[in-house]
């Protein structure tokens, strides 16, 4: 019995072509598995082989996209494979929407299962869990090894048309998809069983989840602007020249702390950066603020300013950059912050 063929997508970084200077590659095509299509082939055992890996600089994928999915699409349908995989993305968003766009055109295309991985926070997650299986992974490369393991049983059950469990089960992404059911118990006896739980603090699992949100109480009206002091921060990605903290483009594990005289580049790679480096004021209003300054209408500019890329930048890390520096510009009597993004 012949092996089930499968197609594998990875950006430059899992191909091991290199990091950001090599996201401007070309989709191209290589014979058999490349990076973490080793380990995927593994756990398929003799049941399928990875055939052909396709490969594509992130920064090409999202600046060139109807080009880049004709591209790939043709190349993987040379192939004609009875699986698609890409990834997994963990919170690479760039990555992850590519990922998503791909593994969704492949479905209508060429009728055929896909799967992809990512963390719950990737932009690729929210935008295309409803369209897709998607591995839910952690947040880095780290977590490899677990992922590709329910990668590759998921995939299993979508090739075989096995009946698919609970996403909790499944190891997938919540997709909003609601399945009728016969239950052991009525609605009500569950619904009381869930209160007695609750109010013994055990531990319970509702059957409609609800949204959360984080509310953010709102601060104080300025009085008096004209004795205020004003701060600057932005996800915009404003660096001084040569970006000197080496802020990652995407998925920022970190935020740089500098004076406000010395702008000089955007480090972000989720938007075209030609215009923010010719005047970083377009992005962080340094200029407009001093300009405010000299006639009066604010007290004065707190004198350091703090950035990051909000670039698939998870809210966990953009919760913790903003404690800390928040604790600062208290600390240092500011008035008010003014956030900008791109």
């Amino acid at each position: 019995m012949s092996k089930l063929r499968i197609v594998h997508y990875v950006n430059q970084f899992f191909a091991n072509l290199g990091g950001e200077e090599m996201a401007h590659i070309s989709p191209e095509k290589k014979v058999g598995k490349i990076g973490p299509g080793l380990g995927l082939e593994k756990e398929f055992g003799a049941e399928a082989e990875i055939v052909a890996t396709i490969i594509c600089g992130d920064s090409y994928f999202n600046e060139n996209l109807e080009a880049a999915k004709k591209e790939i699409l043709e190349l993987i349908k040379a192939e004609k494979p009875d699986l698609f995989v890409a990834g997994p993305a963990f919170n690479a968003g760039r990555y992850g929407v590519a990922c998503g766009t791909i593994c969704k055109l492949v479905q209508e295309e060429l009728g055929i299962p896909a799967i992809t991985g990512m963390y719950i926070e990737n932009p690729g997650a929210d935008m295309f869990k409803k369209d897709l299986y998607i591995v839910e992974t952690k947040n880095s490369a780290a977590d490899m090894r677990s992922a590709l393991p329910l990668m590759a049983t998921l995939a299993k059950k979508l090739l075989n048309k096995e009946k698919l469990g609970t996403p909790a089960e499944e190891h997938y992404i919540l997709r909003g998809i609601r399945r009728n059911y016969f239950a052991e118990k009525c609605g009500a006896e569950r619904a009381v069983d869930m209160l007695v739980k609750k109010l013994s603090n055990k531990p319970f699992e509702t059957e409609y989840p609800m949204p959360t949100f984080d509310r953010v109480e709102p601060g104080k009206a300025i009085l008096d602007m004209k004795k205020a002091k004003i701060a600057l921060v932005t996800s915009g990605g404003i660096v001084p020249t040569g970006n000197p903290d080496r802020i990652e483009s995407s998925s920022a594990s970190k935020y740089g702390e500098y004076s406000i005289d010395n702008m000089g580049e955007t480090a972000h790679g989720g938007y075209d950066p030609t215009y923010a480096n010719e005047n970083p004021n377009r992005v962080l209003p340094v200029d407009v603020l001093k300009d405010l300054e000299a006639e009066g209408k604010i007290g004065s500019i707190f004198p350091y300013y703090y950035t990051t890329v909000g670039n698939g930048t998870s809210v966990k890390s953009s919760d913790a950059f903003a404690t800390e520096f928040a604790a600062k510009l208290v600390s240092e009597g500011v008035d008010g912050v003014i956030l900008t993004s791109t």
